[in-house]
């Protein structure tokens, strides 16, 4: 009789455990859709902003499933390319966080805005709502160029009705304590800022289409 009940309890919860996963898998997907500074070079995909910005969605018993679709090295243009991959799925929300690798390579505004837009107009499309992460220019390319760099994201906000964070580097590519040695990558410490700054933008967004379901 003891025997029994203990295997009747050791089976149920085996199917818990089994179930876990597959509720994980059916949960709606917020997708982040970046380069290194997203994928994690240097810290690894567990400590990367999406990471951090799971366990907040955790915490606030938010759920969703944060995708990591950072691939380091990449600019809008290779956005516009795994972009069909990366919105599989029920994805409610794309969060846009490209552009840091084009202002380095100097890739034309006009390109930077034309990739941008595709990438924003191909989610929208789908009923996906976009959160757009400004990135800036070093002036290495001349000031003209930084100036028209920043201002493209804010001409792209306002022509799509998206939110718009400002900069997602903001308080750490100057601090030395959120960087990595190479100066150009957060550590650990930078994405958790990183995702500081992101979070209130993707909270608002998520409590305003709560209940709106995506479209395929």
């Amino acid at each position: 009789m003891i025997l029994s009940s203990f295997l009747l309890t050791l089976v149920s919860a085996l199917a818990i455990l089994q179930a876990q996963p597959a509720r994980s898998s059916l949960r709606a997907r917020i997708v982040a859709l970046g380069d290194s500074l997203t994928s994690g070079r240097g810290i690894g995909v567990d400590h990367a902003y999406p990471a951090v910005l799971q366990q907040r969605l955790d915490a606030q018993g938010l759920e969703f499933t944060m995708v990591n679709a950072g691939v380091s090295g990449d600019t809008s243009a290779g956005g516009v390319r795994r972009l069909d991959r990366a919105l599989d799925g029920d994805v409610r929300v794309l969060i846009v966080a490209l552009g840091a690798n084009d202002g380095l390579r100097g890739v034309p505004i006009s390109q930077l805005t034309a990739n941008l837009s595709h990438i924003i107009e191909a989610a929208q499309a789908r009923g996906i709502s976009v959160l757009l992460c400004g990135m800036e220019a070093l002036p290495i390319h001349g000031w003209d160029y930084s100036v028209a760099f920043h201002i493209a994201y804010r001409e792209l906000a306002e022509k799509y009705q998206v939110p718009l964070v400002p900069f997602i580097l903001k308080n750490v590519i100057s601090n030395p304590e959120m960087m990595q040695p190479d100066r150009a990558h957060p550590n650990a410490a930078g994405a958790r800022a990183i995702a500081d700054n992101i979070w209130p933008y993707l909270d608002d967004l998520l409590q305003s289409i709560a209940g709106r379901p995506a479209h395929f």
